[in-house]
């Protein structure tokens, strides 16, 4: 599809660019809600940073230095997918016009209320007039986006693209989706996340941003493919996941593999909701025993485009950044432990959205 030149990611673990990455470290959530370590945003004005909303300086702090390091070379376009950005600004505007009566609304609230605030403050800050957009699929918006890009970049290769997702834990909408069920009743550590055997997760919230092109020289990794469902059928996913696997396949070898590339390690969006284990369960079926699997919600918590900071995951493990065992969920039995320090070349990536909406991606290491 593309290949992927620059990643960051602001999230409620280590890893920021800015600063050492540390995925060892295990932070804890609280109060059943995993919220993103933000940093001080350097390349934002401080008149400018405090009237941001958060999904807005998130979304514009993680862009920023990958625009930079693009140094004459910017973006093309900025692909944004966000499924509740801009989500807690516009019930504030909504309050204000009950409180004032429709009367000296501030204007920053509304500025900010609409999903595509985020995409638009990375250009006017930087300056960018290309493509932008703004993707608003809920547990896909983030897919979508990618899928903008590769659209795009089969037209013209030599472009690049900002690619991300962002969302927040907005106070309202997160009431909203307590009172669905979304999340755990009882007080869960993220630490034990997998050892629960209820319906819900944890909340969670976090950017991403990538840049990407279809040039391969000096790529951090490759995007090999990416194919999303809706279903909240067991059987439909596990077919789509074997068409995915068998879909330009190389005949031969020890397991399926995409476009000829073998994946070695199951990177999946397993976030302890009882009611949605059995997706993951069968899907590692298909892919067999000897398939190693490891999980990154109880990192994350679960918010509509947590798939974006999965890819980032995978590509920090193409950049040969070890995965902590805390990760692991189950390492191959025949005597591959040994990638459990990094060496894993091939991730498949499946992220599951309410039990609806379904994702596979492909990321390979470029050498």
């Amino acid at each position: 599809m593309f290949y992927i030149h620059q990643a960051t990611c602001i999230s409620p673990q280590q890893t920021f660019s800015g600063t050492k990455i540390d995925l060892s470290r295990e932070y804890e959530s609280v109060d059943n809600r995993m919220r993103v370590l933000e940093p001080p945003y350097p390349g934002i004005p401080d008149n400018i940073l405090r009237r941001m909303a958060k999904a807005v300086r998130m979304g514009v702090g993680t862009a920023l230095p990958l625009i930079r390091e693009a140094g004459d070379r910017p973006p093309e376009g900025i692909i944004i997918g966000t499924a509740n950005g801009g989500m807690e600004e516009s019930v504030k505007f909504l309050k204000q016009i009950i409180e004032y009566k429709e009367e000296m609304l501030t204007p920053g609230n509304f500025v900010q209320s609409t999903p595509n605030a985020i995409s638009s403050q990375i250009s006017l800050l930087s300056k960018n007039k290309g493509y932008n957009i703004t993707h608003v699929h809920r547990g896909l918006a983030f897919e979508n986006a990618v899928i903008d890009a590769a659209m795009m970049l089969a037209e013209n290769p030599q472009n690049s693209y900002l690619v991300g997702g962002v969302d927040e834990i907005a106070t309202y909408h997160y009431n909203l989706e307590n009172l669905a069920g979304s999340y755990k009743k009882e007080a869960v550590s993220s630490m034990h996340l997998y050892e629960t055997d209820s319906p819900g997760s944890i909340a969670g919230e976090g950017a991403a941003m990538f840049l990407v092109n279809g040039i391969k020289a000096n790529a951090l990794a490759k995007l090999q493919g990416l194919v999303t469902l809706h279903s909240s059928a067991g059987e439909a996913v596990t077919r789509q996941l074997q068409d995915f696997l068998d879909g330009h396949v190389a005949s031969g070898g020890e397991r399926p593999s995409v476009a000829g590339v073998k994946p070695d390690l199951f990177l999946t969006g397993e976030n302890g909701d009882n009611r949605v284990s059995h997706f993951y369960t069968a899907c590692e079926a298909i892919l067999g025993k000897d398939m190693p699997v490891a999980r990154y919600k109880h990192m994350s918590g679960e918010y509509p485009t947590a798939a974006a900071f999965a890819l980032w995951v995978a590509c920090q493990v193409m950049g040969g950044q070890s995965l902590p065992g805390h990760m692991i969920k189950r390492t191959s039995s025949k005597a591959e432990t040994g990638k459990v320090e990094g060496a894993y070349k091939n991730v498949l990536i499946y992220n599951n959205y309410k039990g609806i909406q379904h994702s596979f991606m492909l990321v390979s290491r470029v050498g």
